[in-house]
């Protein structure tokens, strides 16, 4: 049928639970850690983190899905679960395809130059080295990196995180994906590369992916997603049409307490 649902994730009653390792305040912690290692003692200042707690939902093909909520509130941790590089502590996740994590912090080497991680980043997609080669030129000019200079014959060091973070993202969008996930990679960049990435993500949907994307501009959520999670300390609070949503997290924000300046003496 010409309007069947695809689903492309399912996440069912998903909970993810980590350990922080290292006394609070930290002083003296490489030397500790090094002394526990010797004398094989049990790591103290250890505190577990119960970042998700029992979130179900069904992601579908085409779908472009918004997740917002405060800091901490298991937005990234969800996304890392979702792309397998998290174990739930309890739930199942099933995904159709190999899910594709883009953060700001996604592995690219900094000691190499932008041209190589473009080739390397292309080979660990899947891609071919003739199908990196076809595309490397569209590449660079999406990213905009050599607007000021040849900056991709230089090494990644070199780049401001703006600049990393859309070679990043660059990469990412010259192969289809059965599921992408954003986390904060279009928070950089001027207007152009940003409306350029809204294009590319809709291209996306249209070519039969989902698009999952993490960002704390609630305006890029309402203008790039139908869709949205809310997350608050680690549990789903709505699931519904972006506006909604949104709109709902912002009410919730605006009646939150506001922290008291500090005294002055």
């Amino acid at each position: 049928m010409a309007d069947e649902r695809i689903p492309t994730v399912v996440a069912d009653g998903v909970h993810v639970t980590y350990k922080v390792h290292g006394a609070k305040g930290g002083k003296g912690s490489a030397t500790s850690a090094l002394s526990r290692i010797v004398s094989r003692r049990p790591a103290v200042g250890v505190r577990e983190v119960h970042a998700v707690k029992g979130v179900s939902f069904v992601a579908y093909r085409g779908e472009a899905i918004g997740l917002i909520g405060s800091n901490g509130s298991g937005k990234s941790t969800l996304l890392r679960a979702v792309a397998g590089l998290q174990v739930p502590s309890a739930g199942h996740i099933h995904t159709a395809g190999q899910p594709s994590l883009l953060g700001v912090n996604a592995a690219l080497m900094n000691d190499l130059t932008g041209e190589r991680n473009v080739v390397l980043g292309g080979l660990a997609m899947g891609m071919s080295r003739r199908e990196v080669k076809d595309v490397y030129d569209d590449i660079v000019d999406f990213s905009g990196i050599n607007e000021k200079g040849d900056f991709i014959s230089l090494p990644m060091r070199t780049y401001s995180s703006g600049m990393g973070a859309r070679l990043r993202f660059s990469i990412a969008a010259a192969k289809n994906h059965d599921v992408l996930l954003i986390d904060e990679a279009l928070s950089t960049g001027d207007a152009r590369f940003q409306a350029r990435s809204k294009e590319r993500i809709n291209e996306l949907r249209k070519e039969a992916g989902t698009v999952f994307l993490v960002s704390h501009s609630n305006r890029a959520i309402r203008e790039t997603c139908g869709r949205a999670l809310w997350l608050e300390a680690g549990t789903l609070r709505m699931d519904g049409p972006a506006d909604e949503v949104v709109d709902a997290y912002e009410r919730f924000t605006a009646a939150k307490p506001k922290p008291k300046p500090a005294a002055t003496k």
